[in-house]
């Protein structure tokens, strides 16, 4: 099968309404090779940049409700910063560079679940640009 490791997404193909801040950024822990005294963080296999998450919430108006909050693991060397919050809004929209997906087999459910990664976090575009690139027939990659 070609299709192997984590398939590259764009922003808008994650979330087409958008998301929003709801959590810190932490740094990811490595509970396998963390033992009790020493925490060991985790790496990316592929590219041994340091695992960052943070909590979001999908702004898409037809999620149920247990599944608005999503993790986003952010592969970067330095702590990520959440951008500067707008006046006036109570949560900070966000979009993310160099997104992948990769599916697995949830171990409470069962079920088919998904690992959303990037490469970095920043303040959303206008959303005029999306459009106008929409418009215009290109793909809008994030």
């Amino acid at each position: 099968m070609a299709l192997q490791g984590p398939i590259p997404v764009s922003f808008h193909q994650v979330f087409p309404h958008g998301c929003y801040v709801v959590g810190e950024v932490e740094q990811v822990k490595d509970f396998d090779a963390s033992s009790k005294g020493r925490t060991v963080y985790a790496k990316d296999k592929t590219t041994g940049e340091l695992v960052w998450q943070v909590a979001v919430m999908d702004a898409d108006p037809t999620v149920k409700a247990g599944q608005k909050t999503v993790a986003v693991k952010i592969l970067s060397p330095v702590q990520p910063t959440v951008p500067a919050a707008l006046p006036g809004v109570p949560f900070v929209p966000v979009e993310f560079d160099g997104m992948t997906a990769t599916a697995y087999v949830g171990q409470n459910t069962g079920r088919l679940a998904w690992s959303i990664r990037a490469t970095a976090m920043r303040p959303p575009r206008s959303a005029a640009a999306p459009a106008k690139a929409a418009a215009a027939g290109k793909d809008v990659a994030a």
